[in-house]
């Protein structure tokens, strides 16, 4: 890979990872609420504190994305919400899977 590119790269890892980290804070999030589970209760703690990580990167990648390969308002405001849905961060790696091997 170019080294062009690796920022790109580092985005697409981090926006899987980051959808990955939200979807289990859900899970969590909810056998904390719906269970006696002592060990949901660190769940939350835990992955939370990794998700709050993994959410200060992306939003500094995708600035960093968007310094570098110039994209419009549009396309940071649809990656930054979509940061916040569960299952989005999927597509946004998608998006920027076809990009880099297109």
């Amino acid at each position: 890979m170019s080294t062009t590119k690796q920022a790109l790269s580092w985005f697409r890892n981090v926006a899987l990872i980051e959808g990955l980290s939200l979807i289990v804070l859900l899970t969590f999030s909810v056998l904390k609420r719906t269970t006696t589970y002592a060990w949901a209760v660190l769940g939350v703690q835990y992955i939370g504190m990794a998700h709050g990580l993994l959410f200060i990167a992306y939003v500094y990648l995708l600035w960093a994305c968007a310094s570098k390969y110039r994209w419009n308002w549009r396309r940071v405001a649809l990656f930054l919400f979509a940061s916040i849905i569960p299952f989005a961060p999927f597509f946004v790696e998608r998006k920027l899977k076809d990009e880099m091997h297109g």
